[in-house]
């Protein structure tokens, strides 16, 4: 794939986006699932989102990227109101099928805009089978033989099931790094969610376990929104249908990703992407 010199001298590196990347430009365009609109968010009295408008595409990966410090996860948690846990407060309106998610009751939110949080958060006193059951029963399922087929299909969702079928009783603790992240988000696939939301799910994990979360993120966009904060650009440019890029709480620039990792539109996106900062 052609990649583009951006720099105002030979010496300066552009990213060149792989070429197994996705690309939204030959996908049917969607209507978007969830609608941001002039988005300011505040921990007390510090403002960690200024202004932000964006639309989150239904079955496509929305990337989030900038540096530390950025609003990114602030962003991210304001989808389902996650901020709300760390006594932040928000203005502006954000949609979920055009619904006004402050209209609607928190649990039922966050069951339709699940949340995989950077370090892998198994249950420690919950076997693997009741981890991934954990949300149904709190919903009111508990027929086994429902819940052992929930399991089981958001086991294989998730990658992981031909590696744990045989230990469904053992402690979610006990597996690795990986396989716990893994487990985690068959855990949020298990109430059904329509928007999977994923802050930096790879960056505690192998190379090997961050490339079957990568392969996951890839597979799951055909019956799931999502929506990803990372660090790491060239992750966003083999997950990603577009690329948001955040700075001091801005959104700066929005876009297809092989458009943002190749020509972006904003200065201040370029010297991201070729590590002039960040």
């Amino acid at each position: 794939m052609r990649s583009i010199d951006l720099a105002p001298n030979s010496e300066r590196k552009v990213m060149d986006v792989p070429s197994g990347a996705p690309s939204s430009a030959v996908q049917t365009a969607l209507p978007a699932k969830m609608v941001a609109r002039n988005v300011d968010a505040f921990f007390g009295k510090t403002q960690a989102l200024r202004g932000v408008s964006l639309e989150v595409a239904t079955n496509r990966v929305l990337a989030i990227i900038g540096p530390s410090g950025c609003g990114k996860s602030t962003f991210l948690r304001c989808l389902n109101r996650m901020h709300e846990v760390a006594a932040g407060t928000m203005k502006g309106t954000i949609t979920l099928d055009g619904e006004n998610i402050m209209q609607i009751d928190e649990v039922n939110l966050r069951r339709r805009v699940g949340m995989v949080f950077q370090k892998p958060n198994p249950f420690p006193t919950m076997s693997i089978f009741d981890n991934v059951a954990a949300g149904l029963r709190f919903n009111g399922h508990h027929n086994h033989k429902h819940l052992a087929e929930v399991v089981e299909r958001c086991l294989r969702q998730a990658a992981l099931w031909d590696e744990v079928k045989d230990s469904l009783s053992k402690s979610g603790m006990s597996i690795s790094g990986g396989q716990q992240q893994r487990l985690c988000i068959a855990r949020t696939l298990a109430v059904n969610p329509e928007v999977v939301l994923m802050d930096e799910p790879a960056s505690a994990l192998d190379p090997l376990s961050t490339a079957k979360i990568e392969e996951l993120i890839y597979e799951l966009k055909a019956n799931y929104t999502i929506a990803i904060v990372t660090h790491n650009m060239q992750q966003a440019a083999r997950v990603s249908d577009k690329t948001a890029f955040f700075y001091l709480g801005e959104l700066i620039e929005i876009g297809e990703t092989k458009r943002i990792f190749t020509t972006p539109d904003k200065r201040q996106t370029e010297d991201y992407i070729t590590g002039r900062f960040g």
